[in-house]
């Protein structure tokens, strides 16, 4: 397969992909549509995780602030819990920093009665840490009104009016976080750190008319990491091990074919993968709050030993070399124990997509297509070994027969 041919198949599954998350944004609603309108609020959108949506008005719009009146909504996902949106007058959109509107609603198991509160926090480095999360009335946010209400089915909306000072909030760039978690004696605790939890965040334009997002690369980035991974070390890499298992030598001599599309497949795989990894290494640097340790230890341990194996195609001993068949040995064991580790590895990201299905059954098909391949192979490798075994016992006896 030419390089050109390849890059452009690569480019067509990144577009393919990166269309999951377009189709996913959706415009609002129609029950939050018509909870806007109860309160003559004009603009709204479906943001793009956690099934959030969110509606927005601003006026009086001064040289020191800016009004701003928001409705956010979001389910619960049990009895209790708590729902947030906030602003964060830092550089960029992300939970430490952020001055957040939180509303809890308190389940009494007891009596079988729901509470709802509503107040401002602080989202500090300290929370992030574990220490516990506190109302404060000095948020830097002027709000004058807010409320939390139950508008059935579990739905629960935030209703704030609020006054943004425009030295640290600028509103066609302001950056917003939303989020949802459980509490625990009426305490919000820390919401969980699944993909769709640590994505609840973007700059906003307000004055557009559906809220234009600004500076959303982390989610094109993973999903070039991803599919470059699957390419690159799901995909090439496993048919750079098959070719030589079946055309080297038994059942198909395909010399010096074999060698050339091994060594095609392998070096491509890791050039890919490596570009994959190292995009996965910036994603992880610009989440430095939430990392997913497992999934990195993994894609390190993948890129140092395939880097092994590729060094090893320079220390290669030559055929007639004692050593020869403990270079094969370990370049055999160390190959199929990367294989074991890149698809665990790969699921493993996929998992974190949460809600990534498109990826797992595509994955799944491309590892049943070279499964169903080798399978083949392999049945077909045994039955011409039996049936070689067995004319040669035949020749054999034959031979034997005529001696006698």
């Amino acid at each position: 397969m030419s390089s050109t041919t390849l890059i452009t198949i690569m480019i067509l599954v990144i577009f393919f992909f990166a269309n999951i998350d377009v189709i996913a944004s959706e415009p609002c609603t129609e029950r939050f549509t018509k909870l806007i309108k109860q309160r003559n609020i004009t603009k709204c959108k479906t943001l793009r995780t956690l099934g959030a949506e969110f509606g927005w008005n601003y006026y009086n719009i001064t040289n020191s602030t800016t009004t701003l009146e928001i409705l956010f909504g979001a389910c619960f996902y049990s009895r209790q819990g708590w729902i947030a949106w906030g602003v964060n007058p830092g550089k960029r959109a992300e939970m430490i920093g952020t001055k957040a509107i939180i509303g809890i609603k308190s389940h009494d198991f007891a009596t079988a009665n729901s509470h709802l509160t509503v107040a401002t926090y602080d989202i500090t480095k300290e929370t992030k840490g574990g220490c516990s999360l506190l109302p404060t009335n000095d948020s830097g946010l002027n709000v004058s009104h807010m409320v939390i209400q139950n508008q059935g089915s579990d739905f629960y909306t935030i209703y704030a009016r609020l006054v943004l000072p425009s030295d640290k909030y600028n509103i066609s760039r302001l950056n917003h976080v939303w989020q949802i978690g459980n509490v625990i004696d009426g305490r919000p605790l820390n919401h969980p750190t699944t993909l769709h939890n640590v994505d609840s965040t973007e700059t906003i334009d307000l004055t557009s008319p559906r809220g234009a997002s600004m500076g959303q690369y982390r989610s094109f980035l993973r999903t070039v990491h991803g599919v470059l991974n699957i390419i690159g070390w799901g995909t090439l890499l496993p048919i750079g091990v098959i070719v030589p298992r079946y055309f080297r030598v038994y059942p198909f001599k395909r010399d010096p074919w074999w060698f050339y599309v091994h060594i095609g497949c392998q070096l491509t795989g890791f050039l890919v993968g490596t570009a994959g990894w190292v995009i996965g290494l910036v994603i992880g640097h610009s989440s430095k709050y939430y990392i997913f340790h497992a999934h990195r230890d993994f894609g390190i341990l993948i890129f140092t030993f395939s880097t092994i194996q590729m060094l090893a195609f320079r220390l290669k001993p030559k055929a007639t070399d004692d050593y020869r068949k403990y270079w094969n040995m370990y370049h055999h064991f160390l190959g199929y124990g990367l294989l074991a580790i890149i698809f665990i590895n790969i699921f493993k990201g996929i998992n974190i997509l949460h809600g990534g299905e498109s990826w797992r059954w595509s994955y799944i098909g491309i590892l049943i297509c070279l499964g169903a391949f080798a399978f083949t192979l392999e049945i077909f490798t045994w039955i011409k070994f039996i049936m070689v075994k067995w004319h040669n016992h035949n020749n054999n006896r034959a031979n034997q027969q005529n001696k006698d």
